[in-house]
């Protein structure tokens, strides 16, 4: 769970199962608000950990795509629930498009929380 649970760590993983592998330049994009460094940090994190890999193609530029693992695949499951849970608590109002709690209209602090949780790409 520790592992899962480092900021931004769980939304590249759900980008990876939703998208396929992607570049990193593409996944950094899909990520607003992300920096560059420290999807460069997760990235490596989950690949020493056996949940994406890194494909390197050598050329100019250089090719460079993540994916998840087969270990990293046994969370699809996991992610869909996540995904179905959001999206009826969205229905509800319970959250706003923006990350805040529809109920309070409290603005939530953690930086995940500032995503468009559901991307136009649905």
């Amino acid at each position: 769970m520790r592992l899962l649970m480092g900021t931004w760590t769980t939304y590249i993983l759900w980008h990876l199962r939703r998208h396929g592998p992607l570049r990193f330049g593409a996944l950094r994009r899909a990520i607003s608000g992300i920096s560059s460094k420290v999807l460069t940090q997760r990235l490596r994190m989950l690949e020493e950990h056996g949940i994406v890999y890194r494909h390197h193609v050598p050329s100019i530029p250089p090719e460079v795509s993540y994916g998840l693992t087969p270990q990293g695949a046994e969370l699809g499951d996991v992610f869909d629930a996540l995904e179905d849970v959001s999206r009826r608590w969205l229905a509800r109002g319970w959250l706003e498009r923006e990350g805040r709690n529809a109920t309070t209209s409290r603005s939530l602090s953690s930086p995940a929380s500032r995503l468009n949780l559901w991307p136009d790409d649905r």
